[in-house]
């Protein structure tokens, strides 16, 4: 009876001692699923904060300071860096028609716009197109390239589906260039995408490389296909992004303005070469009206040189003048303690021509603030 009674005690504390260490085990499982439940939590909550925190802020403008509008310029840096990679289009895939060289002509505008005609006529014609040439004879003298302006990278990669881009011609054509084995003209003003299949296509197709100048205003606005349409909106919206350091300069201007409470950017088209150009001359004394004409005949690819700058008023061709544009706000109800950012060159006339518009709106801010 006694070694059976051990027996069963021994037994006893053995089923004990097991029941205590799955007790144990459950308890060591139940906090380690736990700890992992929050863990995982905690990451999801982080990866959710940093994705919609910056523009849950942007959405509440007024709530920013001074001294929060670095940090929201620090969220907006740290939610670049976490933006996954962008997935580039596939390359289309066509048989080469030729090369297209592109030298743009007149301001920055002018010659955007004539950057996305160029990429819609060199994807309609199957053509490579080499990275366009920018302006440095305008009246602005401004000696940038391409890349000094544009992000070019991001410009060929972003096109790769549609048209073929590269930065210089392949060397041997590039040493026919050279020798001036090649075709330059600059194409009609206003043509439709006909004309560069019939009149420009034979001509790459001969020479392999042609050269198109004066590129301003030389594919029609109407009237096109639907795709080159889409096309032109691709290039301009999405293909010509500015530089990092532009774009972060545009940033920096921004936030000075905030700092400052509600503002306006006014692009007044009221320069030296506007009214020149144009012909508009309301309100210029006798000695500028005479600078006008002179540098209209300066420039001998401007065709028009003899303007009646009143008719061309009558027709609605003529920018506003600073005057007018006082009262076209003043009539819009915009309230006069508003910044206003002049977005333009220098304007012709300089103070006596804005005396209406600051006495109207005093808080006139130029380039200077950037």
């Amino acid at each position: 009876m006694g070694l059976k009674a051990l027996s069963a005690s021994r037994v006893e504390k053995l089923k004990s001692s097991m029941v205590t260490s799955r007790s144990r085990m459950k308890l060591w499982m139940i906090r380690a699923t736990t700890s992992v439940l929050l863990w995982t939590c905690l990451v999801q909550l982080t990866a959710l904060g940093e994705m919609w925190g910056p523009r849950v802020l942007k959405g509440w403008p007024s709530c920013f300071t001074q001294d929060s509008s670095a940090a929201a310029a620090a969220l907006d840096d740290k939610l670049a860096w976490s933006a996954p990679p962008r997935v580039l289009p596939p390359k289309r895939v066509y048989k080469n028609n030729g090369y297209l060289m592109v030298s743009c002509n007149g301001g920055l505008n002018q010659m955007r716009a004539a950057i996305c005609d160029m990429v819609a006529i060199a994807r309609y014609l199957n053509v490579t197109l080499i990275v366009p040439e920018l302006d440095k004879t305008s009246f602005w003298a401004d000696p940038s390239e391409f890349e000094d302006i544009f992000d070019v990278d991001h410009f060929i990669t972003s096109l790769r589906d549609e048209v073929r881009v590269l930065k210089e011609l392949p060397p041997r054509l590039k040493k026919r260039v050279e020798q001036g084995v090649f075709y330059s003209m600059p194409p009609i003003s206003w043509s439709d995408i006909s004309y560069y299949r019939n009149q420009i296509l034979p001509l790459i197709q001969k020479y392999k490389v042609v050269h198109l100048n004066r590129t301003d205003a030389r594919l029609a606005n109407n009237g096109q296909p639907l795709e080159i349409q889409k096309l032109r909106c691709r290039v301009n919206f999405s293909a010509l992004r500015f530089t990092s350091q532009i774009e972060e300069l545009g940033r920096r201007v921004i936030r000075l303005l905030r700092q400052n409470g509600p503002f306006l950017v006014l692009h007044l088209r009221y320069e030296m070469d506007m009214l020149a150009f144009s012909g508009c001359t309301q309100g210029c004394n006798e000695d500028e009206v005479e600078e006008l004409t002179r540098m209209r005949y300066a420039y001998p690819w401007w065709k028009e040189k003899i303007i009646n700058s009143d008719l061309k008023r009558k027709d609605g061709l003529c920018p506003l003048t600073p005057e007018e544009t006082a009262l076209t706000l003043r009539a819009l109800d915009i309230d006069r303690s508003i910044q206003i950012y002049i977005a333009a060159g220098e304007i012709y006339g300089g103070e006596r021509r804005m005396t209406t518009l600051a006495a109207a709106y005093p808080k006139l801010v130029s380039r200077c603030c950037s």
